[in-house]
């Protein structure tokens, strides 16, 4: 199973370092800032799975934030928990309504928040419970590591079983080669971007044979993304 990466966004250093430990003792990927508008470059170069974001933050509040992350194509839809020592109700919807996915007031149980983090992520991104990802005709089983379309096993090399499972992440956005390769590769990797179109095609070439339509989308001078028409 994948590790989850975490944004926690946190100004008080003592209960961030505490958040921490119980996420990473559960075997999330925690990065951690205590600044709004680091946040937000940070979450700009690495999208996160969840963010933890806490409402009074010095430089950028943490609402501001909130808001700034649901514009951003790269983040609009990953999910947001807001920390607040704010227990009113108005400030509960005001958080609700400007894009968070859940409010928890301080001071709090750390593996509470662990359990509603995971709750969180469970109803968003199935593939970080170890469940099936589905798209269309098109299953992947993430704890097997098999792919079927259509009942049909699909055989993929590594690197296409990774682009796939990238896609059916984030079905309907559109991936730029740059960002592929980063999200597949790696950050540290020296692949040239022509590589990426490679594997796309071999990718391409193994899901459609047998099959007339295409769910890999070439969007123009964009990238590619999962092809809702071809469903």
């Amino acid at each position: 199973m994948p590790k989850a990466q975490l944004l926690l966004v946190e100004d008080d250093s003592a209960l961030a370092e505490l958040v921490r430990w119980h996420f990473e003792r559960e075997e999330f990927d925690v990065q951690h800032t205590g600044d709004g508008e680091e946040a937000l470059l940070m979450a700009k170069e690495r999208t996160p799975d969840l963010v933890l974001l806490d409402w009074m933050l010095e430089n950028l509040s943490g609402i501001e934030v909130c808001r700034q992350l649901r514009k951003s194509d790269n983040t609009a839809n990953v999910p947001i928990i807001m920390l607040t020592a704010r227990g009113e109700e108005d400030d509960r919807i005001r958080g609700l309504e400007i894009g968070a996915d859940d409010y928890v007031t301080k001071p709090f149980s750390p593996r509470e928040l662990v359990a509603r983090a995971k709750a969180v992520l469970r109803r968003v991104r199935p593939a970080l419970a170890g469940e099936a990802l589905r798209f269309g005709d098109v299953e992947m089983d993430t704890v097997a590591h098999k792919v079927k379309r259509g009942g049909k096993q699909v055989p993929l090399g590594p690197t296409e079983y990774r682009l796939l499972k990238h896609f059916l992440e984030y079905p309907g956005h559109v991936f730029s080669r740059e960002r592929l390769l980063d999200s597949v590769w790696g950050h540290d990797s020296d692949i040239e971007i022509r590589t990426v179109d490679v594997h796309i095609r071999r990718l391409r070439k193994a899901l459609n044979e047998g099959f007339d339509s295409d769910i890999i989308r070439t969007v123009r001078s964009a990238g590619y993304s999962l092809d809702q028409d071809a469903v």
